[in-house]
């Protein structure tokens, strides 16, 4: 069954930057921001993910988390966020999930149906305290965002 506005974000526990994550625990009593990217080291999701990080701060005070997601794997996030910051004038400071085994990107409906390759589309989630998705988006992957 389809993810729907309104419905209880699906908890899992993911590899991230930052250590091991456990969506809901992670939360905890604040709001969150769950999005994805289609693939490391390309030049859209590299503005991309510098853009927020730029602009993370201003989250963080209004007690929002911010979570990155794609299938690349952990060594290859861990390798481009040095990029990122370098590149885009940032700090990335916010954890990015390496989903290579796609189990959360399938959670979330993130891969398309239609696609010829397994990259995640660009989502964006909006998780509200309760643990309910508050807000979906959904970009194809060659379309970039605008944060």
């Amino acid at each position: 069954m389809a993810l729907r506005l309104g419905d209880e974000a699906p908890n899992f526990t993911a590899q991230t930057t930052e250590g091991t994550v456990n969506f809901h625990e992670w939360l905890g009593t604040g709001w969150g921001i769950l999005f994805s990217h289609p693939k490391d080291f390309t030049p859209v999701c590299t503005t991309e993910l510098g853009a927020m990080a730029k602009i993370t701060n201003e989250f963080k005070k209004r007690n929002v988390k911010v979570l990155a997601i794609s299938v690349d794997p952990l060594d290859a996030h861990k390798g481009w966020i040095k990029d990122i910051n370098e590149t885009q004038n940032a700090n990335v400071n916010f954890p990015m999930i390496a989903d290579p085994e796609r189990k959360v990107a399938m959670l979330y409906d993130m891969i398309h149906p239609n696609a010829l390759d397994n990259m995640t589309v660009r989502s964006v989630f909006i998780i509200g305290p309760d643990k309910k998705v508050k807000l979906m988006l959904t970009y194809p992957a060659s379309c970039g965002r605008n944060f």
